[in-house]
């Protein structure tokens, strides 16, 4: 009984600590938004007349708006590709058997180590004579390799608890590989897949070394290179950077609150193996 009582209050008590920790540099980052511009921000107050045309000021200087668009036109391409092949490849790992099955799941497994800085200079040499630099190309190509390992292997876990019975069912049937990927798998495999497309989004959204290098063409630059640019620019004005940071964090957790049921519920289905 005592140790329910305390269970009771300190398991929330803990988790509303580490919930107050992590808001505190957002609400920093947003109360300084809305300081005078040009003004020195010293700690986490509240202006007596919040300046809200810092954002729309922001937005109009920074050039936000194609900067959305060339995040977007990168995260959809490498969400669509990127799950098709990940699902693919996936379905083959975790259902087939063939010679040197193992090696190929070694070799992507492998690639979830592999840091982005190490790839960087060596794509940016790459593809300068194919002519890709300064295209979506150069963004989408290495976000897919680089994505991948973990796509595989995420959708592989998933194939994996699918019962077999399921797919001797199709078979019978008389349901090939094709199929029964498609018709049989595939539709058990929404919730692995929801939760892949949204991490892959996530972390096209937010990809910002690989966008630094490979692209300095400013139409198709994306919104996290974008600020990086925007706060070389105006490196004293605190309040007017804290905004553009605002605008370029608003789409990701936007993204992130429609859809964390699924994320969750990708994550659990994952955890459990029939």
């Amino acid at each position: 009984m005592i140790r329910s009582r305390l269970e009771v209050v300190i398991a929330p008590a803990f988790l509303i600590a580490v919930a107050a920790t992590i808001m505190v540099p957002f609400v920093a980052i947003f109360s300084a938004a809305l300081q005078p511009a040009g003004s020195i921000v010293r700690g986490v107050s509240w202006p007596a007349q919040p300046a809200w045309e810092n954002f729309a000021r922001a937005w109009t200087d920074g050039g936000f708006l194609s900067l959305f668009m060339s995040s977007a036109i990168v995260a959809v391409a490498v969400v669509i590709i990127g799950v098709l092949i990940a699902s693919l490849a996936g379905y083959a790992m975790g259902t087939m058997t063939f010679r040197g099955r193992a090696v190929v799941l070694a070799v992507f497994l492998a690639g979830l180590t592999l840091p982005y800085e190490v790839v960087v200079v060596p794509l940016f040499y790459m593809f300068r004579p194919l002519g890709i630099l300064d295209t979506y190309f150069a963004l989408i190509l290495p976000l897919l390799g680089l994505f991948m390992p973990f796509g595989v292997f995420w959708m592989r876990t998933h194939f994996d608890t699918v019962p077999k019975s399921l797919m001797e069912a199709g078979e019978i049937d008389g349901a090939n590989h094709w199929q029964v990927f498609w018709r049989i798998l595939m539709p058990t495999a929404r919730p692995a897949i929801g939760t892949l497309a949204l991490l892959f989004f996530l972390w096209s959204w937010n990809q910002y070394l690989l966008a630094l290098i490979l692209i300095q063409d400013a139409s198709h630059r994306t919104a996290p290179a974008g600020l990086g640019q925007f706060i070389t620019q105006h490196g004293k004005d605190v309040p007017l950077l804290a905004a553009g940071t605002i605008i370029v964090m608003i789409p990701v957790l936007i993204v992130f609150l429609i859809f964390q049921r699924q994320l969750i519920r990708g994550f659990l289905q994952g955890a459990v193996k029939e």
